[in-house]
């Protein structure tokens, strides 16, 4: 497998800054914009881009908690990780990182604390568990002054906030969890065939890049942690011939 990691390097941080660019102007003019003098079409399609943006401020996180934002600079990388994470929901990013370094060693068991509670697994209680073990009241009440702040002291409207900050937010997390951890990690009717006990979707890639920032090659993301996101149909595609001689033997 051959990768050129100074390349990959180099794209990391410029990835994870246009991410974030592109979040902070597509708001801004979202939360400015006269909802009433434009049609459904271009308010829904507002919506959808900020959902996707805002999901990846969580997989510019993400890639910070495996290093990958900016290998050679740790304190630039944690810096990324701490601001993605405050932009998207106000998460601490060192209470996710013990949870996320907890899902990679103990994937789809009951020490994982993104898996299910081990007696409802359907996807809306798996995702109010999902919920559960990573919001709380106060990010709620924080999030509830946020809305009051924009709305009457920075004077945006009300509407506005609701729909292009609010909204995405909540299919967002629709989106991450979905995506990311509810197709990969259920359990097939065969049983789990891998170590890491994740699936992979492998949509084109295209649409696996708008679903969910490629995160339905989730077998390979964690067999490969190192990878960043926009690597991995690469990966699938070096990996996949190998795979297939292990199971035919």
């Amino acid at each position: 497998m051959i990768l050129d990691h100074n390349v990959i390097f180099s794209k990391n941080l410029m990835v994870a800054t246009t991410i974030l660019g592109l979040w902070f102007v597509t708001l801004k003019i979202l939360l400015t914009v006269e909802v009433s003098s434009i049609n459904l079409g271009i308010i829904l399609m507002g919506i959808v881009l900020q959902t996707f943006l805002n999901t990846g401020l969580f997989i510019t996180a993400h890639e910070a908690m495996h290093r990958l934002v900016c290998p050679q600079n740790s304190r630039l990388n944690r810096y990324f990780g701490i601001i993605s994470l405050w932009l998207y929901g106000l998460f601490s990013y060192d209470q996710l990182l013990k949870k996320h370094c907890l899902h990679h060693r103990y994937p789809a068991t009951d020490q994982d604390p993104d898996f299910h509670n081990g007696q409802n697994s359907s996807f809306l209680g798996w995702y109010g568990h999902f919920l559960k073990g990573y919001w709380n009241w106060q990010q709620f009440i924080f999030l509830l002054i946020i809305v009051i702040f924009l709305s009457y002291m920075c004077q945006i409207c009300p509407v506005n906030v609701g729909l292009f900050w609010a909204l995405p937010l909540i299919l967002s997390s629709l989106q991450l969890f979905y995506f990311g951890t509810f197709l990969p990690h259920r359990q097939p009717l065969e049983g789990y065939n891998n170590f890491h006990r994740a699936n992979s979707t492998k949509l084109p890639v295209f649409l696996s890049f708008l679903s969910c920032y490629h995160f339905g090659f989730h077998q390979e993301h964690h067999e490969f942690p190192h990878i960043p996101w926009w690597q991995l149909p690469k990966i699938s595609r070096l990996v996949a011939p190998s795979q297939k001689k292990e199971k035919k033997q």
